[in-house]
């Protein structure tokens, strides 16, 4: 089982137009037995959320900018109703980005404005797995530029499609391959120690 991290706009107009997107990605994520984080926001990563949950996903799970319920809520005002656990980072926006991405085996990103290229370039960072949704609109439509621009075109580790089974599946083909050595400690058998 691996953490995937849905990453996208709370705000804007790739938020209307990702809705649905958002929503199939959290069932897809779900679907091939991964957990889900997000930054524990309203928008697409809430509607990944509530995908997730309504197909039965078993761990949902947000890293908030917030120290507290309290400032989650009352300050911030994000969501908790579709999330497992939610871990108060006290990280702000900028340090909650970091350990959401760094905390996550591979991305899913959808539309998005600053904080969703703030999330890409910590993903390019720290060489994680990102898939584009393709359909949203926003910052995910200017990838492939800002690519381009830093010379990143053939980089094997960024995906585009505009199907969220396809392309859950497809970074969990590469999770597979990356970690095949690994494989017993991202599936345990209950019978087998972990070697």
């Amino acid at each position: 089982m691996y953490q995937i991290c849905v990453s996208g706009a709370a705000k804007g107009r790739s938020v209307q137009e990702g809705k649905h997107l958002a929503i199939a990605a959290g069932e897809a994520i779900a679907k091939a037995g991964n957990s889900l984080l997000t930054g524990a926001t309203i928008g697409l990563p809430n509607y990944a959320a509530m995908g997730y949950k309504a197909a039965g996903g078993k761990m949902s799970f947000g890293i908030s900018p917030a120290a507290s319920k309290v400032e989650h809520v009352m300050k911030y005002r994000l969501p908790t109703e579709d999330y497992d656990a939610i871990l108060y980072s006290g990280l702000h926006y900028v340090g909650r980005d970091a350990l959401l991405i760094q905390s996550s085996d591979a991305v899913v990103s959808i539309g998005g404005r600053l904080g969703t290229l703030h999330e890409f370039t910590i993903a390019m960072e720290t060489e994680t797995p990102i898939g584009f949704l393709e359909g949203a609109g926003g910052i995910g439509d200017e990838i492939r530029d800002i690519l381009k621009a830093a010379g990143e075109t053939k980089n094997e580790l960024v995906l585009f499609d505009s199907d969220a089974d396809k392309l859950v599946k497809r970074l969990n083909t590469m999770l597979d391959k990356e970690h095949l050595r690994y494989r017993s400690i991202y599936y345990p058998s209950k019978n087998q120690p972990l070697t």
